[in-house]
Protein backbone atom coordinates (compact mmCIF):
# COMPACT_ATOMS: atom_id res chain seq x y z
CA UNK A 1 0.00 0.00 0.00
CA UNK A 2 0.91 3.77 -0.69
CA UNK A 3 1.66 6.33 2.02
CA UNK A 4 1.33 9.63 0.33
CA UNK A 5 0.22 11.24 -2.65
CA UNK A 6 1.87 10.02 -5.49
CA UNK A 7 1.95 12.13 -8.90
CA UNK A 8 -0.21 10.55 -12.37
CA UNK A 9 0.97 10.76 -15.82
CA UNK A 10 -2.12 10.93 -17.74
CA UNK A 11 -1.95 10.52 -21.95
CA UNK A 12 -4.41 13.12 -23.47
CA UNK A 13 -3.03 12.26 -27.05
CA UNK A 14 -1.04 8.84 -28.03
CA UNK A 15 1.20 8.42 -30.91
CA UNK A 16 0.45 11.77 -32.64
CA UNK A 17 2.69 13.26 -35.03
CA UNK A 18 1.52 16.82 -34.41
CA UNK A 19 -0.46 18.91 -31.12
CA UNK A 20 -1.28 22.16 -31.01
CA UNK A 21 -0.57 23.95 -28.03
CA UNK A 22 -2.08 27.13 -25.69
CA UNK A 23 -0.35 28.01 -22.62
CA UNK A 24 -2.55 30.27 -20.12
CA UNK A 25 0.62 31.69 -18.21
CA UNK A 26 4.10 30.69 -18.31
CA UNK A 27 6.04 27.27 -18.59
CA UNK A 28 9.59 26.39 -18.42
CA UNK A 29 11.24 24.48 -20.91
CA UNK A 30 14.35 22.17 -19.72
CA UNK A 31 16.87 25.30 -20.90
CA UNK A 32 15.44 27.67 -18.17
CA UNK A 33 13.43 29.55 -20.56
CA UNK A 34 10.00 30.34 -19.75
CA UNK A 35 7.04 30.29 -22.58
CA UNK A 36 3.69 30.49 -22.90
CA UNK A 37 1.15 31.42 -25.93
CA UNK A 38 0.49 29.60 -29.01
CA UNK A 39 2.64 26.47 -29.60
CA UNK A 40 2.93 23.83 -32.28
CA UNK A 41 4.53 20.63 -31.37
CA UNK A 42 5.44 18.27 -34.10
CA UNK A 43 7.34 14.94 -34.13
CA UNK A 44 10.41 14.56 -36.86
CA UNK A 45 13.64 12.78 -36.96
CA UNK A 46 13.33 11.16 -33.90
CA UNK A 47 12.65 14.56 -32.23
CA UNK A 48 9.89 16.20 -31.05
CA UNK A 49 10.15 20.09 -32.38
CA UNK A 50 8.27 22.88 -30.70
CA UNK A 51 7.85 25.87 -32.30
CA UNK A 52 5.50 29.33 -31.87
CA UNK A 53 2.54 30.77 -33.26
CA UNK A 54 4.93 32.55 -36.34
CA UNK A 55 6.32 28.93 -36.85
CA UNK A 56 9.64 29.70 -35.52
CA UNK A 57 11.50 27.24 -33.18
CA UNK A 58 11.47 27.71 -29.62
CA UNK A 59 13.14 24.06 -28.36
CA UNK A 60 13.73 20.70 -29.86
CA UNK A 61 14.89 17.50 -28.24
CA UNK A 62 13.41 13.43 -27.89
CA UNK A 63 11.59 14.19 -25.15
CA UNK A 64 10.20 17.94 -24.04
CA UNK A 65 9.21 18.68 -20.15
CA UNK A 66 7.16 21.87 -19.62
CA UNK A 67 6.53 22.65 -16.21
CA UNK A 68 4.14 25.81 -15.00
CA UNK A 69 5.99 28.04 -13.11
CA UNK A 70 2.95 28.72 -11.44
CA UNK A 71 1.30 25.40 -10.62
CA UNK A 72 -1.99 27.15 -8.97
CA UNK A 73 -2.50 30.08 -12.07
CA UNK A 74 -0.50 28.65 -15.34
CA UNK A 75 -2.60 25.95 -17.19
CA UNK A 76 -2.15 24.40 -21.02
CA UNK A 77 -5.12 23.71 -23.48
CA UNK A 78 -5.30 20.99 -26.12
CA UNK A 79 -7.93 22.03 -28.76
CA UNK A 80 -8.48 18.70 -30.52
CA UNK A 81 -8.62 16.05 -27.99
CA UNK A 82 -11.03 12.87 -29.29
CA UNK A 83 -13.18 11.23 -26.60
CA UNK A 84 -15.28 8.26 -26.62
CA UNK A 85 -12.49 6.69 -28.95
CA UNK A 86 -14.50 4.09 -30.96
CA UNK A 87 -17.99 4.50 -29.05
CA UNK A 88 -20.89 5.63 -30.76
CA UNK A 89 -20.61 9.06 -28.57
CA UNK A 90 -16.67 9.74 -29.78
CA UNK A 91 -16.20 13.28 -30.74
CA UNK A 92 -13.17 16.16 -30.58
CA UNK A 93 -13.38 18.47 -27.80
CA UNK A 94 -11.15 22.02 -26.91
CA UNK A 95 -9.85 20.96 -23.12
CA UNK A 96 -7.42 22.42 -20.49
CA UNK A 97 -5.21 20.75 -17.97
CA UNK A 98 -3.28 21.62 -15.06
CA UNK A 99 0.10 20.51 -14.13
CA UNK A 100 3.29 19.59 -16.38
CA UNK A 101 3.03 18.91 -19.98
CA UNK A 102 5.16 15.95 -21.13
CA UNK A 103 5.92 15.41 -24.50
CA UNK A 104 7.39 11.80 -25.00
CA UNK A 105 8.97 10.45 -28.80
CA UNK A 106 7.81 7.05 -29.30
CA UNK A 107 9.18 6.78 -33.00
CA UNK A 108 10.76 9.17 -35.69
CA UNK A 109 7.24 10.75 -36.01
CA UNK A 110 5.21 9.85 -33.20
CA UNK A 111 5.26 10.85 -29.74
CA UNK A 112 2.28 11.21 -26.45
CA UNK A 113 1.55 14.20 -24.98
CA UNK A 114 1.41 13.82 -21.23
CA UNK A 115 -0.02 15.52 -18.79
CA UNK A 116 1.66 15.33 -14.97
CA UNK A 117 -0.54 16.11 -12.02
CA UNK A 118 -0.88 15.23 -8.47
CA UNK A 119 -3.68 12.00 -7.71
CA UNK A 120 -6.11 14.12 -5.94
CA UNK A 121 -6.02 17.00 -8.20
CA UNK A 122 -6.29 14.29 -11.15
CA UNK A 123 -9.60 13.03 -9.85
CA UNK A 124 -11.53 15.81 -9.40
CA UNK A 125 -11.29 16.23 -13.12
CA UNK A 126 -12.24 12.15 -13.42
CA UNK A 127 -15.22 12.97 -11.40
CA UNK A 128 -16.63 15.49 -13.40
CA UNK A 129 -15.91 13.70 -16.70
CA UNK A 130 -17.24 10.00 -15.16
CA UNK A 131 -20.70 11.87 -14.13
CA UNK A 132 -22.05 14.89 -14.19
CA UNK A 133 -20.38 17.11 -11.44
CA UNK A 134 -24.09 18.59 -9.87
CA UNK A 135 -24.68 14.95 -9.19
CA UNK A 136 -25.29 14.23 -5.03
CA UNK A 137 -22.68 14.54 -3.19
CA UNK A 138 -22.64 11.44 -1.92
CA UNK A 139 -22.25 9.39 -4.91
CA UNK A 140 -19.20 12.02 -5.51
CA UNK A 141 -17.65 11.19 -3.05
CA UNK A 142 -18.33 6.92 -3.50
CA UNK A 143 -16.59 7.52 -7.19
CA UNK A 144 -13.87 9.24 -6.10
CA UNK A 145 -13.12 6.25 -3.40
CA UNK A 146 -13.86 4.01 -6.48
CA UNK A 147 -11.51 5.87 -8.92
CA UNK A 148 -8.81 6.37 -6.40
CA UNK A 149 -8.72 2.87 -5.25
CA UNK A 150 -8.73 1.74 -9.11
CA UNK A 151 -5.93 4.06 -10.07
CA UNK A 152 -3.31 3.06 -7.54
CA UNK A 153 -4.24 -0.99 -7.51
CA UNK A 154 -3.86 0.01 -11.28
CA UNK A 155 -0.45 1.03 -10.75
CA UNK A 156 0.81 -1.67 -8.53
CA UNK A 157 -0.45 -4.55 -10.89
CA UNK A 158 1.31 -2.56 -14.06
CA UNK A 159 4.60 -3.35 -12.24
CA UNK A 160 3.62 -7.14 -12.60
CA UNK A 161 3.59 -9.61 -15.62
CA UNK A 162 0.46 -9.59 -17.86
CA UNK A 163 -0.81 -13.03 -18.21
CA UNK A 164 -1.53 -12.84 -21.77
CA UNK A 165 -4.74 -14.29 -23.42
CA UNK A 166 -4.55 -17.88 -24.87
CA UNK A 167 -5.76 -18.02 -28.44
CA UNK A 168 -6.42 -21.69 -29.98
CA UNK A 169 -7.83 -22.40 -33.40
CA UNK A 170 -11.67 -21.46 -33.52
CA UNK A 171 -11.37 -19.46 -30.25
CA UNK A 172 -10.26 -16.14 -29.54
CA UNK A 173 -10.34 -14.59 -26.63
CA UNK A 174 -9.37 -11.24 -25.91
CA UNK A 175 -9.45 -8.26 -23.11
CA UNK A 176 -8.15 -4.63 -22.93
CA UNK A 177 -6.87 -3.33 -19.48
CA UNK A 178 -4.40 -0.20 -18.62
CA UNK A 179 -1.63 -2.83 -18.84
CA UNK A 180 -1.72 -2.37 -22.45
CA UNK A 181 -0.30 0.99 -21.93
CA UNK A 182 3.34 1.82 -22.18
CA UNK A 183 5.22 5.27 -21.33
CA UNK A 184 2.23 6.77 -19.06
CA UNK A 185 0.14 5.38 -16.08
CA UNK A 186 -3.20 6.18 -17.80
CA UNK A 187 -5.33 6.98 -21.05
CA UNK A 188 -7.65 10.47 -20.85
CA UNK A 189 -10.59 8.01 -22.50
CA UNK A 190 -12.72 5.44 -21.24
CA UNK A 191 -10.00 2.78 -21.85
CA UNK A 192 -9.17 3.65 -18.37
CA UNK A 193 -10.63 6.90 -16.82
CA UNK A 194 -12.07 9.98 -18.37
CA UNK A 195 -9.88 12.65 -17.53
CA UNK A 196 -11.01 16.05 -19.38
CA UNK A 197 -9.55 18.86 -17.06
CA UNK A 198 -10.28 21.82 -15.38
CA UNK A 199 -13.03 22.29 -18.02
CA UNK A 200 -14.87 20.02 -16.67
CA UNK A 201 -15.12 20.96 -12.91
CA UNK A 202 -17.68 23.09 -12.51
CA UNK A 203 -19.33 22.14 -8.39
CA UNK A 204 -18.20 22.85 -5.58
CA UNK A 205 -19.67 19.64 -4.82
CA UNK A 206 -16.15 17.66 -6.60
CA UNK A 207 -13.96 19.81 -4.54
CA UNK A 208 -16.05 18.70 -1.08
CA UNK A 209 -16.23 14.93 -2.19
CA UNK A 210 -12.23 14.99 -3.00
CA UNK A 211 -11.64 16.79 0.16
CA UNK A 212 -13.69 14.82 2.26
CA UNK A 213 -12.07 11.49 1.33
CA UNK A 214 -8.90 13.15 0.55
CA UNK A 215 -6.80 9.14 0.88
CA UNK A 216 -9.16 7.07 1.65
CA UNK A 217 -9.10 3.27 -0.33
CA UNK A 218 -11.23 0.62 -0.65
CA UNK A 219 -9.00 -2.34 0.68
CA UNK A 220 -9.11 -5.99 0.92
CA UNK A 221 -6.41 -8.15 3.24
CA UNK A 222 -3.23 -5.75 2.95
CA UNK A 223 -3.98 -4.83 -0.65
CA UNK A 224 -5.62 -1.70 -2.20
CA UNK A 225 -8.94 -2.91 -4.49
CA UNK A 226 -8.75 -3.51 -7.55
CA UNK A 227 -12.60 -1.13 -7.70
CA UNK A 228 -13.73 -1.33 -11.31
CA UNK A 229 -17.39 1.01 -12.52
CA UNK A 230 -19.06 1.60 -15.37
CA UNK A 231 -22.39 3.46 -16.52
CA UNK A 232 -25.57 0.49 -15.72
CA UNK A 233 -25.76 -2.74 -14.70
CA UNK A 234 -28.65 -3.66 -16.04
CA UNK A 235 -30.20 -5.19 -12.61
CA UNK A 236 -27.40 -7.39 -11.86
CA UNK A 237 -23.69 -7.26 -11.44
CA UNK A 238 -20.66 -9.30 -12.57
CA UNK A 239 -17.52 -10.82 -11.84
CA UNK A 240 -14.01 -10.03 -12.99
CA UNK A 241 -13.56 -12.91 -15.31
CA UNK A 242 -16.21 -12.14 -17.48
CA UNK A 243 -14.50 -8.99 -18.52
CA UNK A 244 -10.39 -9.58 -17.85
CA UNK A 245 -8.09 -12.38 -17.23
CA UNK A 246 -9.67 -15.74 -15.24
CA UNK A 247 -9.33 -13.85 -11.91
CA UNK A 248 -11.88 -14.11 -8.74
CA UNK A 249 -11.93 -10.75 -6.04
CA UNK A 250 -14.51 -11.50 -3.01
CA UNK A 251 -15.04 -7.58 -3.19
CA UNK A 252 -16.07 -8.04 -7.32
CA UNK A 253 -18.98 -10.47 -6.33
CA UNK A 254 -21.86 -10.43 -8.48
CA UNK A 255 -24.77 -8.59 -6.67
CA UNK A 256 -28.62 -7.58 -6.96
CA UNK A 257 -28.74 -3.31 -7.80
CA UNK A 258 -31.41 -4.07 -5.58
CA UNK A 259 -32.45 -4.23 -1.57
CA UNK A 260 -33.81 -7.27 -2.44
CA UNK A 261 -31.60 -10.23 -3.42
CA UNK A 262 -31.67 -12.24 -6.49
CA UNK A 263 -30.17 -15.12 -7.67
CA UNK A 264 -27.51 -15.00 -10.26
CA UNK A 265 -28.38 -15.83 -14.10
CA UNK A 266 -27.72 -19.48 -14.56
CA UNK A 267 -29.46 -20.66 -17.92
CA UNK A 268 -30.27 -19.44 -21.33
CA UNK A 269 -34.10 -19.41 -19.99
CA UNK A 270 -33.52 -17.33 -16.95
CA UNK A 271 -31.41 -14.66 -18.94
CA UNK A 272 -34.36 -14.45 -21.70
CA UNK A 273 -36.68 -14.26 -18.79
CA UNK A 274 -34.58 -11.75 -16.88
CA UNK A 275 -33.86 -9.26 -20.23
CA UNK A 276 -36.70 -9.65 -21.34
CA UNK A 277 -38.49 -7.74 -18.40
CA UNK A 278 -37.76 -4.75 -16.32
CA UNK A 279 -37.14 -5.58 -12.85
CA UNK A 280 -37.09 -3.37 -10.17
CA UNK A 281 -33.57 -1.93 -9.84
CA UNK A 282 -31.75 1.12 -8.29
CA UNK A 283 -30.22 1.79 -11.98
CA UNK A 284 -34.01 1.11 -13.24
CA UNK A 285 -34.50 4.99 -13.87
CA UNK A 286 -36.26 7.10 -16.36
CA UNK A 287 -36.49 9.97 -14.02
CA UNK A 288 -35.28 12.62 -16.87
CA UNK A 289 -34.18 15.57 -13.83
CA UNK A 290 -32.23 13.19 -12.09
CA UNK A 291 -30.66 11.58 -15.05
CA UNK A 292 -30.20 15.26 -16.47
CA UNK A 293 -28.40 16.06 -12.82
CA UNK A 294 -25.93 12.53 -13.28
CA UNK A 295 -25.38 12.19 -16.73
CA UNK A 296 -22.53 14.27 -18.76
CA UNK A 297 -24.32 16.04 -21.85
CA UNK A 298 -23.22 13.26 -24.57
CA UNK A 299 -23.84 10.40 -22.07
CA UNK A 300 -27.66 12.01 -22.23
CA UNK A 301 -27.05 10.92 -25.72
CA UNK A 302 -28.16 7.40 -24.49
CA UNK A 303 -30.98 7.15 -22.39
CA UNK A 304 -32.43 3.44 -23.46
CA UNK A 305 -29.63 1.76 -21.30
CA UNK A 306 -31.36 -0.34 -18.61
CA UNK A 307 -33.14 -2.44 -21.66
CA UNK A 308 -31.99 -1.63 -24.94
CA UNK A 309 -32.90 -3.91 -28.57
CA UNK A 310 -30.50 -4.07 -31.91
CA UNK A 311 -31.96 -5.54 -34.76
CA UNK A 312 -29.63 -6.17 -38.00
CA UNK A 313 -30.30 -8.04 -41.17
CA UNK A 314 -28.36 -11.36 -41.56
CA UNK A 315 -25.93 -9.36 -44.76
CA UNK A 316 -25.67 -6.51 -42.25
CA UNK A 317 -24.49 -8.42 -39.58
CA UNK A 318 -22.27 -10.80 -42.06
CA UNK A 319 -20.87 -7.05 -42.97
CA UNK A 320 -20.35 -6.11 -39.65
CA UNK A 321 -18.38 -9.00 -38.30
CA UNK A 322 -16.21 -8.66 -40.95
CA UNK A 323 -15.42 -5.36 -40.65
CA UNK A 324 -14.95 -5.80 -36.77
CA UNK A 325 -13.15 -9.29 -36.56
CA UNK A 326 -11.37 -9.42 -40.18
CA UNK A 327 -13.05 -12.94 -40.45
CA UNK A 328 -14.88 -13.90 -43.72
CA UNK A 329 -17.71 -16.30 -41.91
CA UNK A 330 -19.81 -16.61 -45.08
CA UNK A 331 -23.73 -16.72 -44.48
CA UNK A 332 -24.06 -16.04 -40.57
CA UNK A 333 -26.44 -18.95 -39.21
CA UNK A 334 -26.50 -18.48 -35.92
CA UNK A 335 -25.11 -16.73 -32.72
CA UNK A 336 -25.14 -19.13 -29.63
CA UNK A 337 -24.07 -17.64 -25.96
CA UNK A 338 -21.67 -20.32 -24.33
CA UNK A 339 -20.68 -18.88 -21.46
CA UNK A 340 -22.41 -16.02 -18.90
CA UNK A 341 -21.64 -14.12 -15.77
CA UNK A 342 -24.24 -13.66 -13.01
CA UNK A 343 -25.87 -10.35 -14.73
CA UNK A 344 -26.49 -12.41 -17.54
CA UNK A 345 -23.20 -10.42 -19.88
CA UNK A 346 -21.93 -13.60 -22.26
CA UNK A 347 -18.00 -14.09 -22.30
CA UNK A 348 -17.96 -16.77 -24.71
CA UNK A 349 -20.20 -16.29 -27.81
CA UNK A 350 -20.12 -19.18 -30.86
CA UNK A 351 -20.45 -17.35 -33.90
CA UNK A 352 -21.56 -20.00 -36.77
CA UNK A 353 -21.40 -19.50 -40.46
CA UNK A 354 -20.96 -21.47 -43.95
CA UNK A 355 -17.09 -20.78 -43.79
CA UNK A 356 -16.28 -20.07 -40.30
CA UNK A 357 -17.19 -20.81 -36.55
CA UNK A 358 -15.59 -19.11 -33.90
CA UNK A 359 -15.83 -18.77 -30.86
CA UNK A 360 -15.06 -14.96 -29.49
CA UNK A 361 -14.54 -13.60 -25.83
CA UNK A 362 -14.17 -11.69 -23.32
CA UNK A 363 -17.38 -9.17 -23.09
CA UNK A 364 -15.97 -6.17 -24.80
CA UNK A 365 -14.73 -8.10 -27.74
CA UNK A 366 -18.57 -9.44 -27.93
CA UNK A 367 -19.47 -6.08 -28.04
CA UNK A 368 -16.97 -4.88 -30.28
CA UNK A 369 -17.75 -8.06 -32.83
CA UNK A 370 -21.32 -7.24 -33.51
CA UNK A 371 -21.52 -3.39 -33.71
CA UNK A 372 -20.67 -0.81 -36.09
CA UNK A 373 -18.74 1.28 -32.59
CA UNK A 374 -20.02 -0.82 -29.20
CA UNK A 375 -22.81 -2.95 -28.21
CA UNK A 376 -23.97 -0.75 -24.77
CA UNK A 377 -23.20 -4.14 -23.06
CA UNK A 378 -23.10 -8.07 -23.89
CA UNK A 379 -25.79 -9.27 -21.31
CA UNK A 380 -28.24 -9.77 -24.77
CA UNK A 381 -30.46 -12.69 -25.76
CA UNK A 382 -30.46 -13.51 -29.40
CA UNK A 383 -33.46 -14.26 -31.59
CA UNK A 384 -33.01 -15.60 -35.46
CA UNK A 385 -35.75 -14.82 -37.88
CA UNK A 386 -35.85 -17.81 -40.40
CA UNK A 387 -37.39 -18.50 -43.92
CA UNK A 388 -39.20 -21.25 -44.81
CA UNK A 389 -36.26 -23.53 -45.44
CA UNK A 390 -34.37 -22.59 -42.23
CA UNK A 391 -31.91 -19.73 -43.08
CA UNK A 392 -31.37 -16.79 -41.15
CA UNK A 393 -33.25 -13.63 -42.32
CA UNK A 394 -32.13 -11.21 -39.78
CA UNK A 395 -31.03 -11.60 -35.95
CA UNK A 396 -32.86 -9.13 -33.05
CA UNK A 397 -30.25 -8.55 -29.79
CA UNK A 398 -32.12 -8.05 -26.54
CA UNK A 399 -29.97 -6.76 -23.84
CA UNK A 400 -29.59 -5.08 -20.74
CA UNK A 401 -27.17 -2.84 -19.22
CA UNK A 402 -24.29 0.07 -20.61
CA UNK A 403 -20.48 -1.39 -20.02
CA UNK A 404 -19.10 -4.01 -17.83
CA UNK A 405 -21.25 -4.74 -15.45
CA UNK A 406 -18.44 -5.10 -12.86
CA UNK A 407 -18.26 -3.29 -9.39
CA UNK A 408 -19.99 0.10 -8.76
CA UNK A 409 -22.55 0.75 -11.13
CA UNK A 410 -22.77 4.68 -11.73
CA UNK A 411 -26.79 5.51 -12.09
CA UNK A 412 -27.58 2.78 -9.63
CA UNK A 413 -25.16 4.56 -7.14
CA UNK A 414 -26.10 7.95 -8.03
CA UNK A 415 -30.43 6.64 -7.44
CA UNK A 416 -29.06 5.55 -4.25
CA UNK A 417 -27.44 8.70 -3.18
CA UNK A 418 -30.33 10.53 -3.85
CA UNK A 419 -32.50 8.37 -1.99
CA UNK A 420 -30.44 9.77 0.82
CA UNK A 421 -27.85 6.76 1.33
CA UNK A 422 -24.28 7.54 2.40
CA UNK A 423 -21.15 7.34 0.24
CA UNK A 424 -20.24 4.07 3.11
CA UNK A 425 -23.73 2.54 2.53
CA UNK A 426 -23.26 2.94 -1.56
CA UNK A 427 -19.83 1.35 -1.66
CA UNK A 428 -20.05 -1.50 0.82
CA UNK A 429 -23.52 -2.85 -1.75
CA UNK A 430 -20.98 -2.83 -4.86
CA UNK A 431 -17.87 -4.12 -3.03
CA UNK A 432 -18.63 -7.39 -0.83
CA UNK A 433 -16.74 -6.75 2.57
CA UNK A 434 -14.38 -4.01 1.16
CA UNK A 435 -12.49 -1.73 4.12
CA UNK A 436 -12.38 1.71 4.08
CA UNK A 437 -8.73 3.20 5.05
CA UNK A 438 -7.03 6.44 4.86
CA UNK A 439 -3.83 5.69 3.96
CA UNK A 440 -2.15 9.36 3.04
Amino acid sequence: MIDREPDIQAALLQHTSEARLILEGAFVLPDGRGIDGEHTARGADGLIVLTDSDGRKIFQGKDILLSPAMPAESFFTVPDVKIGIDFHWQRSQKQSFRGALFLSGQSRTAFHLINIVPLEEYLASVISSEMSAGAPLEFLKAQAVTSRSWLVAMLGRKKTRRIPPQNIRDEISVWQDVNDHEGFDVCADDHCQRYQGISRIASENVARAIGATRGLFLTGGDQICDARYYKCCGGRTDVYATAWEDASFPYLAGVADSDRPGAPIATEQEAADWLRFRPEAFCNTADHDLLQRILPSFDLETLNFYRWRVAYSRQELEQILRSRSGIDFGVLQNLDPLARGPSGRIYRLKITGSRRTVVVGKELEIRRWLSPTHLLSSAFVVSVERDPDGNARGFLLEGGGWGHGVGLCQIGAAVMASQGRAAEEILAHYFTGAILKKLY
